[in-house]
């Protein structure tokens, strides 16, 4: 999955990177199909509002790009796509392979997710990318059942996606996993370099568990921040997590050139993102 955020990074790269060597935007699907060294759940930390526009530039550049079927989860009602977008505008027939949902408690998100294992959701074609947008929306209230609703929600998640994949790998050998990733805003704000918290969350502790890759958006406020005026710069920080840390760091060191691991993302006054190598 973090193979699709970085394509995304790269798609809206600062034309003074631009004469960088990186992957062209029209081959980001030389990314996925048969790649089965690439991470494949995600989970998206930092702000709410700007990983909304991650999200969705992930699942437009998916279905448009890469041509596959997106489920998308979310609480609020989707109304307009993020800026960067509107100023490319995808075709109507790409969107058309992006189903939004739009559950409303823990309880409909889960049965809605384990909906997607019953064959009429799974034909003709499953999806190939599950997306969760603000996970902290879905679990509320006491700290302890919170931790365990984090854990099943989580454990059918990727479930499905494992799933999801299994079918795939059915219908065409070659097929890329069923990606997953999903947006948390925690109560603990992560204010160190490198996107690390000065204090433990517990619901993010489970979380890590499970999702293979952390992409941490991480507010900048260093000078240089201050001299960009009204632009707001934000460090984006891509890392192994969990228990999976161990595979993610062969797998890096098995691939001939690995993604960036540190981003640099600017946004103008206009909500338009620019990105950058670090």
């Amino acid at each position: 999955m973090a193979d699709i955020l970085t394509s995304v990074f790269r798609t809206f790269m600062s034309q003074t990177d631009k004469d960088v060597t990186v992957v062209p935007h029209s081959a980001c699907s030389a990314l996925l199909p048969g790649d089965s060294s690439v991470s494949s759940s995600v989970l998206l930390l930092g702000d709410s509002s700007i990983s909304r526009s991650l999200l969705l530039l992930s699942a437009v550049m998916a279905a448009s790009e890469l041509g596959v079927r997106v489920v998308f989860f979310t609480q609020t009602q989707i109304q307009s796509l993020p800026v960067s977008l509107q100023k490319c505008v995808p075709s109507p027939e790409s969107l058309k392979k992006i189903k939004f949902s739009y559950p409303r408690t823990l309880g409909d998100l889960l049965q809605q997710v384990a909906g997607l294992h019953e064959s009429q959701n799974t034909s003709p074609t499953p999806p190939s990318l599950i997306i969760v947008d603000r996970l902290e929306g879905f679990l509320g209230g006491n700290h302890s059942e919170d931790q365990s609703s984090a854990a099943h929600l989580s454990a059918l998640l990727c479930d499905t996606s494992s799933f999801l994949t299994h079918i795939l790998k059915q219908r065409s050998p070659s097929s890329a996993p069923c990606r997953l990733i999903a947006s948390f805003r925690s109560d603990v704000d992560s204010e160190h370099a490198g996107g690390e918290s000065s204090a433990t969350d517990p619901i993010l502790d489970v979380l890590d568990r499970y999702f293979q890759m952390r992409c941490t958006l991480d507010r900048d406020r260093s000078y240089e921040a201050a001299a960009a005026g009204l632009k707001e710069l934000w460090n984006v920080y891509l890392s192994a997590t969990g228990i999976t840390e161990d595979a993610c760091t062969k797998e890096r060191e098995d691939r001939p050139a690995a993604a960036p691991k540190e981003w640099k993302l600017s946004i103008s006054p206009d909500g338009s993102m620019e990105f950058k190598m670090a």
